[in-house]
């Protein structure tokens, strides 16, 4: 097992803190903390276990004034357009509420029951526009994958090492910048997620057959109920119903992204990767107001998610609160500190941390590679 390296508490030329708050790592290796943790399944059980009357209730305050926002929306077009933007901003929300109730039930962590969670996941996907069935196993994926430099091309975002960058050629340097660049990657690239991946079987293993088929068959009924609804609605259809799922699309992405792509994350090749290090460090506890929180579902505390995935997203904040010992070595983000996550561009093995693409030029010219 190879030792973690340590996450100081200042920069060292600048003699400030850094950006995220980082755990103090210095002397701990990843098998301390393995060792320290071992019983995290035990610890974590008890709150696995799916609660229906709050499943229910969740499924209520999320679908209900989702549906309610969408209808007044519809009433504030003769009014003014800027009304109809904002309160789609307020209805993206729900909607990622929503896409948190369809992302349990793939994870099976919503319902006791299979048919229950297959049932409502595949209703949420109705309106999130995810096929539920191939985007669960895309993700469930990237949470047995997550943060293995082998697998970086099924459900996470591209990163490159330092080395893999040194070593392109100056037009793929470009070209990889491009991608990184925040407008590229949560709007064009985004794009792209939406209409490409989402929609045509591009995932190629062996055993995908029917989720292939299952993407399919979710796509058509999306397809044909959005057009059933532009048949009936009209065009005012796409001006309620298209910035919804802009906002919706780029908070989860954002989400998505800062979970996993701050400065002392977790990445190594599989020999010496780590499960248990690559949930609690590959992973953040995103840390938000209890509204904000409760607006994405709890998925902040992201490290207990990855840690155990059959913990409802309900049962994540008591997991949080009554045991401390699981949060002990997470990096924590605020907002204003999740701002930084946008210059994370390469992963340094030596250092074990991301790197800006300036960071990375300045020890070039410096011959510090």
């Amino acid at each position: 097992m190879n030792t973690a390296t340590s996450a100081p508490n200042t920069d060292a030329k600048s003699n400030k803190r850094p950006t995220i708050i980082a755990p103090n790592l210095d002397g701990v290796s990843d098998e301390q903390i393995s060792n320290e943790l071992k019983d995290w399944a035990n610890i974590t059980k008890d709150y696995q276990v799916p609660n229906m009357k709050k499943s229910i209730i969740q499924i209520l305050n999320s679908l209900i004034p989702f549906v309610g926002i969408n209808i007044l929306m519809y009433y504030t077009l003769d009014i003014s357009y800027a009304l109809t933007l904002a309160l789609a901003f307020i209805s993206s929300f729900f909607l990622v509420r929503i896409f948190i109730i369809q992302h349990d039930c793939g994870h099976m962590s919503f319902f006791k029951s299979r048919e229950q969670n297959d049932a409502v996941g595949f209703i949420c996907s109705l309106f999130t526009t995810f096929p539920y069935k191939y985007w669960a196993r895309s993700h469930s994926f990237h949470h047995a994958h997550n943060g293995q430099l082998e697998d970086r091309d099924i459900g996470d975002i591209n990163t490159l090492t330092v080395e893999e960058f040194k070593e392109l050629s100056g037009a793929k340097r470009f070209g990889y910048r491009l991608y990184r660049h925040p407008l590229v990657l949560f709007i064009i690239g985004l794009g792209y997620y939406l209409v490409v991946p989402l929609r045509f079987p591009l995932i190629d293993l062996k055993g995908w057959e029917k989720t292939k088929r299952q993407q399919l068959v979710n796509n058509l009924v999306i397809v044909a109920l959005y057009a059933a609804m532009f048949y009936f609605i009209g065009i005012d259809f796409l001006y309620v119903q298209g910035p919804i799922l802009a906002f919706f699309a780029i908070t989860a992405l954002w989400f998505f992204y800062v979970q996993h792509q701050h400065e002392y994350t977790y990445k190594q090749w599989k020999k010496n990767w780590n499960y248990v290090i690559s949930a609690i460090r590959g992973s953040s506890y995103y840390k938000l107001p209890k509204l904000m929180t409760w607006l994405t579902g709890n998925i902040g505390y992201h490290h207990l998610h990855h840690l155990n995935s059959r913990i409802p997203n309900y049962n994540l904040v008591k997991c949080y609160n009554e045991n401390p010992l699981l949060n002990k070595y997470v990096n924590t983000l605020t907002f204003k500190e999740s701002l930084s996550c946008l210059t994370s561009h390469l992963w340094d093995e030596k250092n074990q941390r991301m790197i800006s693409f300036r960071k990375f030029y300045k020890l070039e010219k410096a011959n510090a590679l």
